[in-house]
């Protein structure tokens, strides 16, 4: 599924003494099947941004084009489009999802949302089972309590819910807060994972760089509710500086690459990932050793 934002701006409380401009003049396209990060630091306008995908704001200029259909514009017949089919393809996965658990078993909340769309009953295990699957949860769990799951499990039941909607985009919200390191490499790798097998499209808001730096095929950087930059996340943190004026910073490995650097080691710092990095002192040491 494609999305498309064009010269779009949205104002609170327009008209009123206390307006506040969250997003100007926003053009950005994501592609189908493409693994976005959207980064920012606090009030940059991210999750307004992210709650017009799918409707959820009416933007107070410009269109929100999903999949060739203006969100808020008129359908091929010349009737309204209509919203509700459309919020089903576009899934939002807000910040402390697990919060929203409140069946008995985990196989009773994936197939709320199911059940409440009028399916039969072999419909909704039909989704069940892909979406549970889709977060590495087999049948074993289905007749467990949320409440018994660890914070990372209930994190993936919690978006489990959403696939469950079948849709054809994720979208979210620093998916991976208050995760320990364990639980936040296992959401990540399930994320990954649908993204290829199920071919989705992933939108994903992250103050973690290392996070996007490493998942994301594209980045878009907003600041004060522009898009200061966008490209892939090299093409973005090579804007160092530039970043961290504006509040953000470059993946922890690349500091530590220019440290080494300025030690005098002869080693390119243009590195996003400790793989990456390992990869260049690997071969920086074998090269100092045949000398």
């Amino acid at each position: 599924m494609s999305i498309t934002i064009k010269n779009l701006t949205h104002i609170y409380n327009e008209g009123m003494p206390f307006k506040k401009t969250a997003l100007k003049d926003i053009n950005i396209e994501i592609g189908s099947g493409e693994f976005v990060g959207i980064i920012g630091h606090t009030g940059s306008g991210k999750s307004t941004l992210i709650q017009m995908f799918n409707g959820l704001l009416k933007p107070t200029k410009g269109e929100v084009i999903i999949n060739g259909q203006n969100l808020h514009g008129q359908g091929t017949n010349g009737d309204k489009v209509n919203k509700k089919e459309i919020r089903q393809k576009v899934g939002l996965v807000f910040q402390y999802p697990e919060y929203q658990l409140f069946e008995m078993t985990i196989k009773d909340d994936v197939a709320f949302g199911p059940k409440n769309l009028g399916l039969s009953k072999e419909e909704v295990d039909e989704r069940v089972k892909y979406a549970l699957e889709a977060v590495g949860l087999d049948e074993s769990y289905y007749e467990k309590s949320p409440f018994e799951l660890s914070g990372g499990q209930k994190r993936r039941v919690a978006i489990a819910g959403v696939l469950a909607m079948k849709p054809e985009t994720l979208i979210l919200d620093e998916p991976t807060a208050g995760l320990d390191p364990k639980g936040r490499n296992e959401l990540f790798e399930q994320l990954q994972k649908m993204h290829r097998e199920l071919g989705l499209t992933i939108v994903l808001i992250s103050h973690s760089m290392e996070d996007v730096a490493r998942y994301a095929q594209k980045l878009f950087v907003l600041y004060k509710g522009e898009v200061a930059y966008q490209g892939t996340p090299r093409e973005v943190f090579a804007h160092g500086k530039k970043l961290e004026e504006i509040g953000l910073a470059m993946p922890q490995i690349r500091y530590v690459m220019e440290s080494l650097k300025a030690q005098g080691m002869n080693i390119d710092e243009d590195v996003l990932t400790v793989e990456e990095a390992a990869q260049h002192l690997i071969s920086y040491l074998r090269k100092k050793g045949e000398a």
